[in-house]
């Protein structure tokens, strides 16, 4: 367990609206000095409770999205997701329903490379009793775009503070393999320094400042936040499938994104076509939402929750049993 006060879930908060934010500028918003900010980045980063990771928009790159539910026998799930967790292609894997069900993020560059582990490697592994698939159609909130706290501590004003020095929208490079080489290296550490970059490409480091700011304006790269789930003041997470009528999908995608309880909501292939992801402090809360607001979308024919017992991994860290 990770101790999280109101400074540490400022942090948190400001890194996901600008991961690459200097530590003077979130101090500056946070009304600290830059060295308490540095110093709480560094503990919570060394204790696996932060973890700022570099990504490209799956829809410009040209992967695949796919949600993967395998029901296995309790007494496997644990294994079997801990190895699902050391694959770099997938992402948010978490024991389900009492730990009788994996739920996990695939990406995969084509058909084949999706269907190599969705068809092949994961029906043949020892007590997995089923699986499905769905492929993310499109997203309504969650990934490139939005932050997962849409609840955290900073105002509007501070948010604006920090937002009005991300790139402004341009089109996307053509990515050649410097560019290539510092994704790897963003993805193994978002905020790696400049000069390191520099360094590792044979670059300039004006010429690095400059690819990146092009990156991210073009969408090839973005910042996610791992975060530790005892970070959260929501710690209960729900995955939600919701079974939408065609010509009332859209409607209840864009009300799902305009929930605060809601990180990630997405269209999908599958008997369920709609998917989110819920946070609550809370059961009760949970029921709450679920009488009032999904009640409300419309169109919904029918509705699936999977409580989450555990996280495995999150963007791209790694949480094993302890």
């Amino acid at each position: 367990m990770v101790e999280f006060d109101d400074l540490d879930r400022g942090l948190l908060h400001a890194l996901q609206v600008d991961g690459r934010a200097p530590f003077r500028r979130i101090a500056d918003v946070l009304g600290v000095s830059d060295q308490t900010v540095a110093r709480r980045y560094a503990r919570l980063r060394s204790v696996q409770a932060l973890r700022v990771i570099g990504f490209s928009d799956p829809v410009l790159v040209g992967d695949d999205q796919w949600m993967v539910r395998a029901r296995c026998a309790p007494d496997a799930a644990p294994e079997i997701a801990d190895a699902l967790a050391r694959r770099p292609d997938t992402s948010w894997i978490s024991l389900n329903s009492g730990g009788t069900e994996i739920a996990c993020s695939l990406r995969a560059s084509d058909s084949v490379a999706a269907g190599e582990m969705l068809l092949s490697r994961l029906p043949r592994t020892p007590r997995v009793l089923d699986v499905s698939a769905h492929q993310v159609l499109h997203v309504f909130y969650g990934g490139a775009h939005e932050p997962f706290t849409k609840l955290g501590p900073l105002d509007e004003g501070q948010v604006a503070r920090l937002a009005e020095h991300l790139p402004e929208a341009a089109p996307a490079p053509r990515l050649d393999d410097v560019d290539r080489r510092l994704l790897r290296q963003l993805r193994a550490d978002g905020r790696a320094p400049v000069e390191d970059l520099a360094r590792e490409c044979g670059l300039s480091a004006s010429t690095v400042r400059r690819r990146l700011h092009d990156l991210r304006a073009g969408g090839l790269l973005y910042l996610d936040v791992d975060v530790s789930p005892d970070a959260h003041d929501l710690p209960l997470r729900t995955m939600l499938y919701l079974t939408v009528l065609p010509a009332d999908l859209e409607a209840a995608g864009q009300a799902l994104a305009g929930h605060p309880e809601v990180p990630f909501a997405a269209a999908t292939t599958g008997r369920t076509n709609v998917y989110a992801t819920v946070a609550s402090p809370d059961a009760a809360a949970f029921y709450r939402y679920l009488t009032t607001r999904v009640a409300a979308l419309p169109g919904v024919q029918g509705v699936e929750t999977a409580p989450v017992i555990r996280t495995v991994k999150a963007a791209g860290t790694h949480y094993p049993a302890r």
